[in-house]
């Protein structure tokens, strides 16, 4: 988030959250993990490696079916939404090693890394500092932050293994999700504890991630309970200055957890998961940051019949945040702590509703507590603060005549303590003119609720006789809306090809703006500054990808985006940022990807990218981020079907180049050429 001020940071997540676990333990963790998995005995046989990690065909990921546009089942190539999905083998061949590395292989999103440890990503736009229009789920559990509504990216790891597929889905998904399911949705899905048996470990290491090991243990506790724990840890090197000498923002992180399935019957299935992480994050402008915390779920899943059940899902996640927040003009730097704790229950069930129509229904209750101690330079008052969430949902698929039309509408209902009740409405129509193709439209409505920046920050000015912050939280900040109008087409063309278009216009209003407050009656000055809702404006564009297999050995995938926003102050109103500080967003977005198997063991890969330069705002004035071309390639061998040797190149024209700017004091920190090396185990 760039502030109305030169030298002023409100938030940036390298500078404001930490939690307190030593580095040791989770090292101790990934280490004993990968002891323990070499002394168990091998899990029965699964099918071989090769056949497990081949690609799906084009036909075959038409079939796929996905559960984000609808909560429910249903085939990616029938669905009526612009979705994207990453699966496992996607995940494995681009040769990443996080989960934002991991989104960039999705076309609707733009993906900026900002540092060694943060990355800004949405989906159609809004892409600030503070990016808050996109809603995450890891396994059905929201992991946006209430502080800002946006998400920190760096503590959300996994071991990329045990990831099934990343639903992305750009557009509104206010109905079903809710609130920040503004521009998009990203649902990461492991796989089951019972599609994990056996043993896996990773190690390997390079220029920029210095070192990294992972290891997974999949067994059963019983012949129907099945179950798999793991760890990693790694240590990432700094970015770099324009200058060439290093950031320092070294990065160090660990992560464990389990995973429980159980299957008492053919109609019931247990899942108790969790996961436990903590690191070390260096600051470029000084001081360090440490993240950590943990979460709990377990989910209830009966099926009544093919066409019906119901879920019942709990989860308590524990953060722990204590950051280094830099001085300014006017505050000296400090530390700021924050507790958040989060228990969250929902409720869903499907069931058809005679031959034509097919009904989703669901409740949910989410209450927060959180606990701040406040930093010299940024602060929220109250302290403490206790928030309950309550959100309800229906929605109605209906097959009309034709057989292959349907029309889909419902809304969600939620209440929250900021301001009452939202309502998120939306309708669907689909297509399937035939078994290989499928257009269809869509009009929403979604809303980003008020964060704890909008109503409660402070940026204090100790000392001053007058005035006592610079900027603080407006007390009256309503909701942001959105209306968004769509249109789609995805088809299979051939048996060798298929491709997917999307059309988009979605008109804001009550966007976030920076207000003055009446003059003071002593100095005259018109301080401090406050949240409003003074901006409006639209946006517009188009989202295409395509898949050619060019060979039976080789495969190109390619993806396009245009993006055209407008923002501005109503009339009558005032913005201090003069509208620029709620985007910073590329106008053109082109990627290729091939995809190689030289012979049966050995695998080629490799992704170009171009993003386009984009403007953001400094102190109300535009500055921009150049158009940048980049490369990343892969080289695997395995000896045998249990050992697989790869080499990965990542950002190979450049020696470094510029992805994002954060706001001054903070400099520009630019990503370097890397490479590394890794080695896996499957046994």
């Amino acid at each position: 988030m760039n502030l109305p001020a030169k030298r002023i940071v409100l938030l940036k997540r390298g500078d404001l959250v930490t939690r307190r676990l030593r580095p040791s333990v989770t090292l101790f963790g990934s280490i004993f993990f990968l002891s323990f998995a070499a002394t168990l005995p091998t899990a029965a046989a699964t099918p071989t490696e090769v056949q497990a990690l081949k690609q799906l065909s084009l036909e075959e990921l038409l079939d796929l079916e996905v559960i984000s546009v609808s909560r429910r089942p249903e085939k990616f190539s029938e669905t009526a939404s612009a979705l994207q999905v990453i699966l496992r083998e996607d995940i494995r061949r681009s040769g990443a090693t996080s989960i934002p590395e991991a989104l960039r292989l999705a076309d609707n999103l733009h993906v900026a890394q900002k540092g060694s440890h943060a990355w800004s990503i949405s989906a159609r736009g809004f892409n600030t500092d503070s990016a808050n229009k996109l809603l995450v789920l890891r396994d059905g559990r929201t992991v946006y932050t209430p502080l800002f509504s946006g998400v920190f990216w760096d503590v959300q790891d996994y071991l990329l293994e045990d990831i099934d597929r990343i639903e992305v889905i750009s557009g509104p998904g206010g109905t079903l999700w809710g609130a920040n399911a503004v521009n998009g949705v990203i649902n990461i899905i492991s796989k089951s504890a019972k599609d994990t048996q056996g043993s896996y470990a990773e190690v390997g290491g390079g220029s920029e991630m210095r070192g990294f090991v992972g290891a997974r243990y999949g067994g059963t506790l019983s012949s129907n309970v099945f179950f798999r724990v793991y760890g990693k840890f790694f240590d990432r090197d700094d970015s770099v200055l324009p200058t060439g000498k290093d950031a320092h923002d070294a990065w160090r992180f660990g992560q464990t957890g389990f995973r429980i399935d159980a299957e008492p019957s053919t109609m019931n299935l247990l899942t108790l998961q969790g996961d436990f992480y903590g690191g070390d994050e260096d600051v470029s402008t000084g001081g360090d940051s440490k993240v950590a915390g943990g979460n709990l779920l377990g989910r209830w899943t009966h099926t009544f019949s093919e066409e019906s059940e119901f879920i019942l899902q709990m989860y308590y996640d524990r953060t722990h945040l204590n950051a280094y927040i830099v001085s300014n003009d006017f505050a000296p730097d400090g530390y700021l702590t924050d507790d958040l704790d989060t228990f969250d229950i929902d409720f869903q069930h499907r069931f058809p509703l005679g031959e034509r129509q097919k009904v989703t229904w669901g409740l949910g209750y989410r209450f927060t507590h959180d606990e701040v101690e406040n930093a010299p330079a940024l602060a929220f008052f109250p302290t403490t603060l206790d928030q309950h969430l309550f959100s309800g949902f229906l929605q109605d698929e209906m097959t009309l005549w034709p057989e292959r039309l349907r029309f889909t509408i419902g809304s969600k209902v939620e209440y929250n303590d900021y301001t009452g009740f939202e309502y998120e409405p939306s309708a669907r129509l689909a297509w399937t003119a035939t078994e290989r193709q499928t257009v269809w439209g869509a009009v929403s409505r979604a809303v980003r609720m008020p964060s704890r920046v909008d109503r409660d920050s402070r940026l204090p000015i100790p000392f001053f006789p007058v005035i006592d912050n610079l900027l603080i939280g407006g007390p009256t900040f309503e909701s942001e809306t959105v209306i968004a109008y769509e249109l789609g087409h995805r088809a299979q063309i051939s048996d060798r090809w298929s491709s997917s278009i999307s059309l988009f216009y979605n008109d804001y209003g009550d966007v976030r703006s920076t207000s003055l407050s009446p003059p003071d009656p002593i100095l005259g000055l018109p301080f401090p500054l406050f949240y409003a809702n003074n901006l409006e404006g639209h946006s517009y564009g188009v989202e295409l990808s395509t898949y050619f297999q060019l060979l039976p050995w080789w495969r190109l995938q390619g993806g396009y985006t245009y993006l055209r926003t407008d923002l501005r102050v109503k009339p009558g109103m005032f913005d201090f940022n003069n509208a620029l500080n709620e985007t910073a967003d590329p106008k053109h977005q082109f990627s290729l990807r091939s995809i190689m198997d030289l012979g049966e063991n050995v695998e080629f890969d490799a992704r170009l990218r171009w993003v386009d330069s984009f403007q953001y705002n400094v102190s109300g004035v535009p500055d921009t981020v150049p158009s940048y071309f980049e490369l990343d390639v892969r080289l695997a061998w395995r000896p045998t079907e249990n050992v697989e040797l790869a080499v990965v190149g990542q950002n190979l024209l450049h020696d470094q180049h510029l992805e994002y700017v954060v706001a001054p004091p903070n400099p520009r920190v630019e990503v370097e050429r890397a490479v590394y090396a890794r080695i896996t185990l499957r046994w």
